[in-house]
């Protein structure tokens, strides 16, 4: 399964081997302005092109091959975080509890109302976009952090946990003079406006040094 270039706007991957089912979903999310792209199975998804987008999946529970559950394990050893819906006409609960517990968005027995399905798409590619700015927030933020020297980061960490500069001289055995230099250029490499910047920038990287009182 390969990654293409985003298009930008957020698509909906269906899997359902009911071709009448399959169009009609295509069709009501087409109708709202969603890009989609339909499978009949399984494998034929996971052999497909993923576009780097917000996204989401509805996926019918009983396919041929790859089971519609059996998929969402396997999404997860791939680390991919598509959200699901589920979608059967045959559910229970015990299979809807697996599915939940799975990360499921959302568990819809047929038939279901357009409308309700159509709400479960917009949480869920809202939930797969707001994912994907967290991760490319901090994806930034690494790469900025890596920009920084070894005691450039020392630092950061003991600055972002509270440390004063004479402290983290202390801690670091420098001179106070050279722990304001170090922070000076810290700030100014991770584009930092003030100390609560920074510090909200080292929680985020989950980088912040525990130093006792």
């Amino acid at each position: 399964m390969k990654a293409e270039e985003p298009s930008g706007r957020a698509i909906v991957f269906v899997i359902d081997d009911d071709v009448s089912m399959r169009r009609s979903l295509a069709n009501l999310f087409r109708s709202v302005n969603l890009d989609v792209a339909a499978f009949g199975s399984a494998q034929d998804m996971l052999q497909g092109n993923l576009p780097e987008v917000a996204s989401c999946l509805v996926l019918d529970v009983r396919l041929p091959g790859l089971s519609g559950l059996e998929l969402q394990t396997e999404l997860a050893k791939l680390n991919l975080h598509i959200p699901i819906i589920f979608i059967t006409g045959h559910g229970d609960i015990p299979m809807s509890v697996k599915a939940m517990k799975g990360g499921a968005v959302d568990f819809l027995t047929k038939p279901f109302r357009d409308q309700e399905l159509l709400d479960a798409v917009v949480a869920a590619t809202e939930r797969d976009r707001k994912r994907r700015e967290v991760e490319k927030t901090v994806a930034n933020l690494q790469s900025l952090f890596e920009t920084l020297s070894p005691r450039e980061q020392a630092v950061m960490k003991l600055v972002a946990a509270g440390l004063m500069n004479k402290q983290v001289a202390a801690e670091l055995e420098l001179a106070e003079i050279t722990v304001k230099i170090y922070r000076g250029r810290v700030m100014k490499k991770m584009g930092a406006r003030s100390l609560a910047d920074l510090i909200r920038m080292a929680e985020t990287l989950g980088i912040c040094a525990n130093h006792p009182e």
